[in-house]
């Protein structure tokens, strides 16, 4: 069994920032996470208060498509590209 560890809370310029490296639009990431488009424009927003099952398939998606979220701990909040 393999566990995945999900940080409670990405932000909303994070997920943008996601999407841009990614190449996606907000419906593409709506399709990849199986959330509404609507969710993806309030958490970018930052209107919403997602749950923890929405932020988890929003970073599933984007792990997927090679992109990772970093945090204060790995050098700053932002996002990167695996390498």
């Amino acid at each position: 069994m393999v566990l995945y560890t999900f940080r409670l809370m990405i932000t909303g310029r994070q997920v943008r920032a996601a999407r841009a490296l990614a190449g996606w639009t907000q419906p593409d990431l709506a399709t990849a996470a199986g959330i509404s488009v609507i969710a993806v424009k309030n958490i970018e927003r930052g209107i919403s208060d997602p749950r923890q099952s929405t932020i988890a398939a929003i970073e599933r998606a984007f792990r997927d498509k090679g992109v990772v979220f970093l945090d204060i701990d790995d050098g700053g909040e932002g996002v990167q590209l695996r390498e």
